[in-house]
């Protein structure tokens, strides 16, 4: 899995889009005490539902692969020209 530029800043920036996705969608009202790892993981879970994403193979779900999996999300929704793609 290769690191991509600027991963951390687009993760973030994913988080804020998944939420926001899956308030809209009616599905799922996040609380201020719920974790940053229940929110990617249910992030990750109904992208893949909703084959937004390709699922990972079971035994690859850990933190680290599902926050690059939602960085390499996040990126391709941003315009070729954003500072976080540079």
């Amino acid at each position: 899995m290769k690191k991509l530029k600027n991963e951390g800043a687009l993760f973030k920036e994913a988080m804020v889009a998944g939420v926001k996705y899956a308030e809209d969608r009616g599905v799922v009202e996040f609380e201020a005490t719920d974790s940053a790892s229940e929110k990617m993981l249910y992030i990750y879970r109904l992208l893949v539902h909703d084959k937004v994403i390709q699922p990972l193979p079971e035994e690859q779900v850990a933190e680290k692969s599902i926050r690059h999996k939602l960085a390499i999300w996040h990126s391709k929704q941003l315009p070729k020209d954003h500072p976080l793609l540079k």
